[in-house]
Order: structure tokens, then sequence, then C-alpha cells
């Protein structure tokens, strides 16, 4: 017999579905939030039978659990721990713990992808190209590739994990996955994601309205209120302001928030190491504890949110060899415009800045992060121009 004790979202759920597949009704599946799973072991620890082989996956123990796991080990008990997360890399010291950020050729792992490996390597799943690919979907997704990789439909399948039940998509990919030559989404799964496309689209646009901005520490943050599509959201905020260097998203009820990251100078899982919390360099999170509450809430709460830069101009656009025009709140103007191929100015009011940057993107973030300043439209930019030349002209 074996227990499997895994996270509650897609990569957790993925090896469940393993699991299921490697050896059928032999194994209870039990699925955790980071804070369950150490009252879960040390429930099977004090009741179950002691000869059932333990599975742990994409989450890690506690210290007091790790000294428990291990004398269980020293005492003749089956236990197998894989993680992915760099926050569980000192389990690796124990003989029942693989924990690997990195897979061979520089890949990320995820927990399914280690659980495949393992299953596969040890003959207790027959691998199929089906089940390989819906292995590398979660991986993907979960280790935020599927972005760069433009793959879609590891996004997708994420979409598809919330709209279900956990019950019925681990039954709808263990059926699948037992039956199918390659791992497909069915039409009527196309439709209800297409619908579900539109809805997030929908979402994200309300909640780019609310984005505010935040100096935390050495970091500009992004702090938005969000109950759903976290990943979804601040991968959008992130690329609609990459001045930012992470999105922060708050969710009250759930009394947690999550961190959301395009950049590669930036590792959130740090930021969510500090109130307790971990995860991915591009994707972490944490419950919010009092710390955190005051300042990503009660910091926040009176700040006006970001304007967003005006859409569809066709004369003020960024990186014009003519200049590019920003208004702040107090209604400053700025002109952000090149001297040469690789210096670029601002002035301010008419009065030029003392800082020279080497990029069009360097001036934008530094007018973004200390000004707030926005793209204005075409009408503003036109007005500026022709006050430019009726000063020349006086």
């Amino acid at each position: 017999m074996y227990k499997l004790l895994s996270h509650n979202d897609l990569d957790g759920v993925g090896c469940g579905i393993l699991a299921k597949l490697a050896f059928g009704k032999e194994v209870k599946v039990r699925y955790n939030s980071v804070l369950g799973l150490n009252r879960e072991v040390e429930w099977f620890l004090e009741n179950d039978d002691k000869d059932i082989f333990l599975f742990i996956t994409d989450l890690s123990v506690n210290e007091e659990n790790e000294s428990r796991l291990e004398q269980f080990c020293e005492d003749g008990g089956k236990v197998q721990l894989l993680d992915h997360h760099k926050t569980a890399l000192h389990l690796n010291k124990y003989n029942w713990a693989q924990v690997t950020v990195e897979e061979e050729e520089g890949k990320l792992a995820s927990a399914t992808s280690l659980f495949y490996e393992y299953l596969t390597t040890h003959q207790l799943l027959e691998p199929t190209e089906a089940t390989a690919e819906f292995v590398e979907l979660v991986r993907q997704y979960d280790t935020w590739e599927w972005e760069r990789n433009g793959n879609d439909r590891a996004q997708r399948l994420n979409a598809l994990f919330f709209l279900l039940s956990i019950g019925e998509f681990e039954e709808k990919m263990v059926s699948r996955l037992q039956s199918s030559d390659h791992f497909h989404f069915d039409e009527f799964e196309k439709k209800l994601l297409d619908m579900e496309e539109d809805k997030i689209e929908r979402y994200i646009r309300r909640k780019r309205r609310e984005l505010v901005q935040l100096q935390a520490e050495e970091y500009f943050a992004g702090v938005v209120y969000a109950e759903s599509y976290h990943s979804e959201l601040g991968n959008e905020l992130g690329r609609e302001y990459p001045h930012l260097d992470y999105i922060a998203i708050l969710n009250i009820g759930g009394r947690r928030m999550g961190f959301r990251t395009i950049h590669d100078h930036v590792d959130v899982s740090q930021v969510a190491g500090t109130y307790g919390g971990g995860g991915h360099a591009k994707a972490a999170g944490c419950s919010l504890t009092p710390e955190a509450y005051q300042l990503f809430v009660a910091n926040t709460f009176q700040l006006e949110p970001l304007r967003e830069d005006a859409q569809r101009n066709h004369y003020n656009v960024k990186r014009s060899p003519f200049g590019t025009l920003y208004k702040s709140r107090m209604n400053d103007v700025f002109l952000l415009y090149p001297i040469d191929e690789d210096e670029w100015a601002i002035e301010q009011n008419d009065t030029m800045l003392e800082e020279r940057f080497k990029t069009f993107e360097e001036g934008e973030s530094f007018l973004k992060r200390n000004y707030e300043a926005w793209l204005v439209r075409d009408e503003a930019f036109v007005q500026f121009l022709m006050g430019k030349v009726k000063k020349k002209e006086d």
C-alpha cells in the first residue's frame, strides 16, 4: 500500500494523477496546503500502518517532522520526499529526500516531472507519450517556461484545473492518459477554456486600473487585490509595467499573498521567505503575516492607482527619435528623448535633468519609479509641440 501527500495546486495534483496511474486502488492520495502538510505527516506517523510507503511531493516538512521521518526510516519505515523548491534543499541530507531545482540540460524541475522520473526509473509506471506530454505541460506551467516557449496549452491546462473540482480533474486526466496516445483537450473543454479566457481578459482589465506602486526596500512592487487568476494577472501586470520589480497579489479573504515577476534579477521566493513563505524564483507566496499586512496593505491603502499609458497613439509613441511625452500626478511634464544612439535624456517642464540613460527603457523606468508618470495621449503631445514652437517664435 502507498500513501501520497501532495500540494493542492496543478503540480501537486499532477503527482496524484501519476500515483493513481501507477498504483491504482493501492494508493491513498491527500492534497494539502503548505501549512496542512505537517499535520498530515504527524497523523500518518501516529496512526497509519507502518508498512505503508509514504510519498511526499511538491511540499517540504518542518524541522520537527524531519527528525520524526528520519527516525521512522531508521525503524524500517519507507518514505520518499520529492520537491523542487530551493527552500527545501537542506532536506537532501536525508536518504529519504530528493530536492532537485534543475533537471539535466538546465531545465527547471517540477514535482510532477521528478515523480514521473522516479516512478518510471523504478519501473512502477510504464512511460507513455500521453503521460510524458501531460507531465511536460505541468512542468512548463509550474516553472513559467510556458510563457517563454509560447506554450499556451500549459496555461490552458492550469485554467482547466481551476474550472473543475480536484476530484473531477483527477478522474478526467487519469482516464485520458490511460486511453489516449497523446494528451489532448476534448471539444467541450476547448469551448469552456475559450469562454474562460474571455473572462480572464475582462478581469485583468479591471484589476489593471487598481494597481498601486510601493517601494519595498530595494524593490519597486506593484500591489493589487485579487482572489482569482493570480498567475495570469501577475504575468500581464508585469509585462504592462516592466519598471516594477514584482507584482504582489493580495487575497484578503484567504489571508495570503502571492508574488510574481517577469525579471531575472528578482527572486520572489526570497521575498516570500521574508514572511515565512516560499516558492519559485518567478512565482511564490506566503501567509499575510502582521509584517506583510503592514507593508502591503496598511502602507498602500491610501495610495492612488497607477495611471495607464495611453493606448493606440500614432505620434506620442515609445522610443520615438523625436521624444516621448509623459505626465505626473503633480502635472509635471517629461520629455524622454535620445541625445545620440547610446544616450537618452529627460526634460522636466523644459528643464534638463542631470541623469542620463543608456536605453529608452532605463529612462522610462526612472520616470515611472520616481514620478509614477504615464504616457500621454496624442492630443496632449501635439499641444506640447505647438507650445514649443510658439515659445521659439516669441
